[in-house]
């Protein structure tokens, strides 16, 4: 299951994220997503955990947990919406 992770320290890492996620179950990938102009973090990243229990008990726990400063959200990832769906108007 592919979770969401929303504010998060510009400063945070995928190593300590993935270290974060990894205490709920095994994590499959933990990708941050960059700014391509400055090579920050925008605040935000992707951790898609294989097991469905073990990334529903990592969206319980650690949603509202402080990392680095701020107070995480965790949530289910929506899939990107389509974009045949926009070219149809």
């Amino acid at each position: 299951m592919k979770l969401l992770i929303r504010n998060l320290s510009r400063s945070t890492t995928e190593a300590e994220l993935r270290t974060l996620f990894e205490a709920c179950g095994r994590v499959q990938s933990c990708t941050l997503v960059m700014d391509q102009a400055s090579g920050l973090s925008k605040g935000f990243g992707f951790v898609n955990m294989p097991s469905p229990g073990e990334a529903k008990a990592a969206m319980k726990n650690l949603n509202g947990q402080e990392l680095d400063g701020n107070r995480i959200r965790v949530k289910k990832a929506s899939p990107p919406a389509s974009t045949s769906d926009a070219a149809e108007t």
